[in-house]
């Protein structure tokens, strides 16, 4: 079994509307089949804010109307990349409180890493079903 150490950072996305939050479900990676916010690493020659418009388009099928840096923060774990590789991941987030341009979200798979977009009542969301950042976000904010 080999080990690779990766560093990754991404901006995310806090969208809340009347005690909702909207979540992708992951389909893959460390995460997979947790609820994580919208968003994901960002790319050459990209802006955290670029990366965080380019991956709503992609994951939630939205436009950002306004962006608020939030937080940021950092996990790191390990987990089975492969049947032959595990994976030591520090995972980087710049997490941003985000309004978007309206509430319908794109709810089918983006064919990479979500399995499509929903909004999940605040209430009924434990740290076991969500991601990290979806945790620290909602304890941040004061919902958890």
């Amino acid at each position: 079994m080999k080990e690779v150490v990766k560093t990754h950072v991404g901006s995310y996305a806090v969208v809340i509307k009347d005690d909702k939050i909207a979540l992708i479900k992951k389909a893959r990676g460390g995460y997979k089949g947790k609820y994580d916010l919208p968003g994901g690493g960002i790319e050459h020659n990209e802006t955290p804010l670029e990366g965080l418009y380019r991956e709503c388009q992609e994951e939630i099928g939205r436009e950002v109307k306004k962006a608020t840096l939030l937080d940021t923060t950092s996990v790191t774990f390990k987990w089975q990349m492969t049947e032959d590789t595990i994976e030591d991941l520090h995972h980087i987030g710049i997490l941003y409180q985000v309004e978007l341009d309206n509430e319908n979200l794109k709810e089918d798979a983006d064919g990479l890493d979500s399995l499509g977009a929903e909004w999940k009542k605040i209430e009924e969301l434990t740290k076991e079903t969500t991601s990290p950042f979806a945790w620290y976000a909602l304890t941040k904010l004061g919902y958890k």
